[in-house]
């Protein structure tokens, strides 16, 4: 498989990842920044890739136990070069979210972390490139996604998840009796228009009331200026510098 060697975090992360074929974007990058984790405790990553938002969450919080999931093998072998290759700790396991047992299925973690293929599964839709119609198209249920997720937590653990908001009614409906504490803060490109992706956190055990923030802007003015750069302040902070996400109220 061919690669490339991209930056992340303005230089701080230098990640392989397939020179075609699913390649991140920033959503990976903002998973990470969301992610409550402190130095110390065990973080899961369902479907990791290439590990670009475990790794970002590494480089963020020192200290993590920081271990992935992917189906593909190819990937989840460039995830583990990429641990390699950035100096950061990441216990990667091939396997398939919805198999029994699952990857890890002996251990509970104090965060799990996820970034589901955004578009259910439709025959016509699916890219014959295996990595991207890993990334891009359901080929496991969303339920089965967060069933794996909420077994894997330990009492009062956080998921948190990045999904487009068309999918938001499935993932509250997955989590029903599951975990609560739910927060979502939705994700718009620019003000005046409305969010396309969200960002949710629950919580095992978790009894607060449901939360739904105001929307953070992903970048400065109504319309792009070609050729400059645009992002909000505070998303250019988590994007370039490793910044953590401020969850807006």
């Amino acid at each position: 498989m061919q690669v490339t060697v991209d930056g992340f975090l303005g230089g701080r992360l230098r990640l392989a990842q397939p020179k075609t074929g699913y390649r991140a974007g920033i959503d990976p990058v903002l998973l990470a920044a969301a992610c409550p984790a402190q130095s110390g405790q065990e973080v899961l990553e369902l479907g990791c890739g290439v590990g670009v938002a475990s790794l970002c969450l590494g480089r963020r919080v020192p200290g993590l136990g920081l271990n992935g999931v992917e189906i593909l093998g190819e990937y989840a072998q460039i995830a583990r070069e990429n641990s390699v290759r950035n100096s950061i700790q990441f216990d990667v396991r091939q396997g398939d979210v919805s198999a029994r047992p699952t990857p890890f299925f002996d251990r509970s973690f104090h965060h799990v972390i996820m970034n589901p293929p955004y578009f259910s599964a439709d025959a016509s839709s699916i890219s014959p490139e295996a990595g991207r119609a890993s990334g891009r198209s359901e080929q496991v249920a969303l339920s089965h996604w967060v069933d794996m997720a909420a077994k894997r937590l330990r009492p009062k653990g956080y998921l948190t998840v990045i999904q487009r908001v068309e999918r938001l009614a499935d993932l509250l409906v997955a989590l029903e009796g599951c975990l609560g504490s739910i927060v979502v803060q939705p994700l718009a490109s620019r003000a005046g228009r409305p969010a396309h992706l969200i960002l949710l956190r629950a919580r095992k055990s978790g009894r607060a009331a449901f939360q739904l923030l105001s929307a953070q802007n992903l970048h400065s003015g109504v319309e792009h200026v070609q050729g400059q750069p645009d992002y909000a302040p505070e998303v250019s902070a988590i994007l370039r510098e490793g910044a953590s996400f401020s969850w807006r109220n």
